[in-house]
């Protein structure tokens, strides 16, 4: 039943994910027809498949209803991560209990884990309950190409909605949080007096507490590859696993000499051991998979009524997506189960390693083996590459399984023995600098490397057939070789599309209430605006390229922190050629300013300002905007900033109609997008840049309506995330969406249909 139970699973998760329109209704009469079956299998798989939908759609179900958006609620629960930042604490917080303080609102008690921010919080611990008043909002993220997925974090944790903590009234603790063993460990880890870093990687390594690992310790984690040792994975639950059967199985041999091998207690043992260390770290998703894996393992490999590996593969796959159907969005399962599928495959059948160079050279194959399918699930998941990853783990891997951790639990085990702990903890100490120094002298070397999105697929298609070439068998040694060295000179051969010549890629990146379009040619790149810094001071540009980007020039339309929030971080982080804002601004960094007339040339696309003048004095910030005009061949883009009507009403004498694209001013507020501009320069196509949800209305419905009866395409980075635009020699190109809305893709007018206006829903 290993098979047929998880793929019952998997089609739950998948009905689940896309659920077609009458899907209940099937599931029903499918239901009524396998129970006339009367067979027993038959009915435990469709429920399987009806309990995995079911929870799923419940999942979904119990986000925040949008008539609670920006109202104040009551909750009640237990805070289960607090993370401290400067003058914030992020919470996440499992929901007793929850009611709006406002009368007719509809109920949200079907919330049951929200994650908060609370400014200048009084001091909050994990098992704490608390009550706050919060104002929330279902969970939502940044959409841009090639960045984390908050959103799509917020569905795998469980997480049902966000928000903000009110001050007013203020937090009451009920209930103090109860000292498990866990906070007790915790506690007595941070009296010892151990280095910094090795305090933080033996409670990640032993614990499990990922949480106390610093951004810095993560990036060289990252970098080098070797994230997977600094969760409690199956390699750690594992080892505790084997050292208890190990233990056991000596016990057994001196009490019966003759039997020791028909002893059962311990593989009890072993499976008591892995169950016990996980719930100590956690019992968080990565280390329940761990165990599940660990506890099927030990059955296949007793031997006693056991299943093959295979069966074992499957039943643990059906068995984790059972406990937990969301770990069927985290790629730290797909790793696991691909690197253990692997070994399977490569193993099965194959005569035991003899005498310590045969264990060496298994090692060493195992992690070769290992290395190319990791670097492409890790590829395809993430889109970077380690190329240190291979050759470090091959010192990291043994080093962390054979002394670090072996180290680290003893020295928990000799807690009683003071002395002895110490000496434990020393030599851990010594051996975490000496495989830091390693990593990072790794990572100098060959630095972590972050693709072209275009080359991602092909790299990890090559790196996944490498690995299928040395772990199948019985294929030859010359075939393995010529294969390998045949997709090598395949990936060395790709190379990212350009732009050609005399076109221009304009992207209106996501940045929530704010404004950041990239435009690119053939060699050149600027950027408009550098988007919002908000109240927490994260600004949304820090995480959409990797340190070190270069960027040809810079325009600040003006110093409104929607628009400039992101100058420092560019300038602390990139290589910006030059800085444009407009005259009387202040930015935080020297610039040139911004004139009307200024115009120039690169790769056969032409820029222009066409506003403001050299006098802006009388002017207000907003109508001081760098206003930017771009034409590539017959196409041109506009840029307006934060003008008003009456300042656009001034630059359309300059101004060439009709236009392609225009970013509609002032993310789509009633002040800009005046009847004289939309009637003038009859746009195609009018993205708005604003924040989704966003207090202030916009887009508003005053506008959308007027470039409907212009016949406009209109979109929203709120709405459709990051929207990427080709203009130049080729024409009929799609628009590029992060976020497919349902509206846009079918009916007549494919992707122009009528775009909301977010002061519309507010009122529905």
């Amino acid at each position: 039943m290993a098979i047929p139970l998880a793929l019952a699973v998997l089609c739950g998760l998948g009905l689940a994910s896309r659920p077609p329109p009458g899907l209940l209704e099937g599931l029903g009469i499918f239901t009524l027809l396998v129970l006339a079956m009367r067979r027993p299998a038959a009915w435990l798989l469709m429920m399987v498949v009806v309990g995995v939908t079911s929870s799923l759609l419940l999942a979904r179900g119990a986000s925040l209803p949008e008539g609670l958006v920006r109202e104040d609620l009551a909750v009640e629960g237990r805070l289960v991560a607090v993370t401290q930042e400067p003058r914030l604490t992020r919470l996440t917080l499992e929901v007793t209990a929850c009611h709006p303080l406002a009368e007719g609102r509809p109920g949200c008690d079907r919330l049951r884990r929200v994650r908060l921010s609370a400014f200048e919080a009084p001091p909050m611990q994990p098992g704490e309950r608390w009550a706050f008043t919060v104002r929330l909002r279902p969970p939502a993220g940044f959409a841009n190409p090639h960045t984390f997925d908050y959103e799509a974090w917020l569905w795998r944790e469980g997480i049902q909605a966000t928000g903000y903590v009110r001050r007013e009234p203020p937090p009451q603790r009920l209930a103090e949080s109860g000292d498990g063993l866990r906070e007790l460990a915790l506690a007595h880890l941070a009296s010892r007096a151990l280095p910094s870093r090795a305090e933080r990687w033996l409670a990640a390594l032993t614990l499990g507490a990922g949480e106390r690992l610093t951004a810095e310790d993560w990036a060289l984690l990252n970098a080098s590859g070797t994230t997977h040792l600094m969760v409690i994975s199956g390699l750690h639950v594992g080892l505790v696993a084997g050292f208890a059967l190990l233990l056991g199985r000596g016990a057994a041999r001196l009490a019966t000499p003759g039997r020791w091998r028909l002893a059962v207690w311990p593989w009890w043992l072993a499976g008591v051991s892995a169950a016990g260390y996980a719930t100590l770290s956690g019992l968080e998703p990565p280390a329940l998979r761990a165990l599940v894996m660990a506890l099927v393992g030990l059955w296949v490999a007793s031997g006693r009524h056991a299943p093959g590996p295979w069966q074992g593969w499957w039943l643990a796959l059906a068995v984790v997506l059972l406990i937990d159907p969301l770990s069927a969005w985290r790629p730290g399962l797909w790793l696991s189960f691909l690197a253990v599928a692997l070994l399977i495959l490569a193993w099965q059948g194959r005569p035991r390693p003899r005498g310590w160079r045969g264990w060496l050279w298994a090692l060493i194959r195992t992690q070769l083996m290992l290395a190319p399918l990791m670097a492409a699930a890790v590829l395809l998941a993430f889109a970077r590459l380690a190329p240190a990853a291979p050759l470090v783990n091959l010192v990291a891997v043994p080093l962390v399984s054979s002394l670090l951790v072996p180290l680290g639990l003893l020295g928990w085990l000799l807690t009683p023995l003071p002395p002895l702990s110490a000496l434990c903890w020393w030599l851990f100490a010594q051996l975490t600098e000496a495989l830091a120094w390693c990593l990072e002298a790794a990572v100098v070397w060959l630095p972590l490397w972050l693709p072209e999105p275009a080359l991602v697929t092909p790299l990890a298609l090559c790196l996944g057939l490498v690995a299928l070439l040395w772990g199948l068998p019985g294929l030859s040694g010359p075939l393995r070789t010529a294969g390998s060295l045949a997709l090598a000179a395949i990936a060395m051969g790709l190379a990212p599309s350009g732009i050609p010549h005399g076109q221009l890629e304009v992207r209106v990146l996501d940045v929530g209430q704010g404004q950041l379009v990239v435009l690119r040619t053939a060699g050149y790149r600027v950027l408009y605006d550098t988007g919002p810094r908000f109240a927490s001071g994260f600004t949304p540009v820090s995480v959409l390229w990797p340190p070190g980007q270069r960027f040809d020039e810079v325009i600040v339309s003006h110093d409104d922190l929607d628009h400039a929030g992101g100058v420092a971080m560019l300038d602390e982080r990139h290589r910006v050629s030059g800085f444009l804002a407009p005259p009387g601004e202040a930015i935080g960094v020297p610039f040139t300013t911004c004139l009307a007339g200024e115009r120039w040339e690169r790769d056969g696309v032409h820029f222009r300002f066409l506003w403001p003048p050299k006098e802006t004095a009388a002017f207000t910030s907003n109508d001081r905007s760098c206003v930017l005009e771009v034409s590539a061949g017959e196409h041109r883009l506009l840029i307006t900033g934060d003008v008003g009507r009456r300042v656009e009403r001034a630059i359309l004498l300059d101004a060439e109609a009709p236009l392609t694209l225009l970013v509609a001013g002032h993310h789509g507020s009633q002040t800009s997008s005046g009847p004289q501009l939309v009637q003038w320069l009859t746009p195609r196509h009018v993205v708005y840049s604003a924040g989704r949800r966003n207090a202030f209305g916009h887009p508003h419905d005053e506008v959308v309506r007027r470039f409907r009866a212009a016949g406009s395409c209109q979109w929203s980075t709120a709405l459709d995330g990051a929207l990427t635009f080709r203009l130049g020699r080729r024409s009929g190109q799609p628009v590029e969406s992060l976020r497919r809305q349902p509206w846009r893709w079918g009916g007549v007018g494919a992707d122009c249909l009528a775009l909301e206006s977010f002061q519309d829903r507010g009122h529905e």
